[in-house]
């Protein structure tokens, strides 16, 4: 019996050995907890970015890395069940987008690393005590969404000579876009330029309501605050624009894309991509609270040329000369 034992053990051993090493390596490998407001219609091109980034820097999901991926397609109360959710996970990195999911995360979590990517200041939302040193559990990028309210405002007041009163769609349940909306109102006083807020609440927003009394107020141009729930409908947006004839300026590229008049905003991929290298950074040893907050380096005009011919609008030469990108 001891003989037969002693020959099973062996076996084993040399079976053992045999083992590919991956076979043999523990499966305790990181997780990120990954929350996204919006969804693959509102997300893809970001989340594409974010994956390269952590592929660049050595990591293969699934092998020595795992992402828990969640969406809340617009809705505010998915937000906080997912954060919850994912904490309850206890995940090594929390990689978070809007206002409202970093808010509870905060207020939620001491110790799980937190890497935001927020349109508002970090400081002033009372996120961070500041960006060169935030303290505490969160780090991350500001986009500069708000700061660059102004520039846009600007550009659409040359773009379209003689405008006064601009229409401001935006999500009346969404504290970041309130906080866009007061941004907006600031730059357009020194513009001299009136704004209309058009509020609208999800999962529906009735857009076709805030387009007649745009409209009826007479509003010679259209912006839009950008958060998920409206991000779904872009489409809609653009489409209701064109009908109306009224030029529209938006906070990311992909409103232009669908067939919105011009954005300017900073490049979001390019912000997606270093966000993995702080949840590296992070992975490796480093405290959130002593990496500094960063700021985008680039930003893009993009001008959607056939909307603003469809539309009667010509967009003079200086405009289209600091073109980044201009559809035909």
């Amino acid at each position: 019996m001891n003989i037969r034992m002693t020959t099973l053990t062996l076996c084993a051993m040399v079976f053992a050995l045999c083992l590919p090493a991956e076979a043999q390596q523990p499966k305790n490998i990181p997780r990120i907890g990954f929350l996204h407001p919006g969804g693959d219609y509102y997300s893809g091109r970001q989340l594409d970015a974010f994956r390269q980034g952590l592929r660049s820097l050595g990591y293969d999901e699934g092998k020595n890395i795992a992402v828990e991926y969640r969406y809340a397609e617009g809705h505010p109360d998915r937000q906080l069940k997912f954060v919850h959710e994912l904490v309850q996970l206890k995940v090594d990195v929390l990689v978070l987008v809007s206002l409202q999911s970093i808010r509870e995360a905060k207020q939620t979590t001491k110790t799980i690393p937190i890497v935001m990517m927020t349109t508002v200041d970090p400081v002033v939302a009372g996120l961070v005590d500041s960006l060169s040193h935030p303290g505490g559990n969160i780090t991350g990028f500001t986009r500069l969404i708000r700061d660059l309210s102004g520039k846009r405002l600007e550009l659409l007041k040359e773009t379209v000579p003689g405008i006064s009163r601009v229409g401001v769609i935006w999500d009346a349940d969404n504290p970041g876009a309130g906080i866009g909306f007061k941004e907006y109102e600031a730059a357009a006083r020194v513009l001299k330029i009136h704004l209309q807020s058009l509020e609208v609440r999800g999962p529906k927003p009735d857009l076709e309501r805030a387009f007649q009394i745009a409209v009826k107020d007479r509003a010679s141009a259209l912006m839009t605050i950008v958060n998920a729930m409206l991000s779904r409908y872009r489409k809609q947006i653009a489409d209701l624009a064109i009908k109306n004839r009224l030029p529209s300026m938006h906070e990311q590229v992909e409103y232009v894309e669908a067939g919105g008049t011009m954005s300017y905003s900073a490049n979001d991929a390019e912000i997606y991509r270093r966000a993995a290298t702080y949840v590296d950074k992070i992975l490796k040893g480093a405290k959130p609270g002593d990496l500094p907050v960063e700021q985008p380096t680039k930003f893009e005009l993009v001008i959607n040329l056939n909307t603003a011919k469809q539309i009667g609008v010509t967009i003079p030469q200086s405009v289209l000369y600091r073109a980044d990108r201009v559809i035909k």
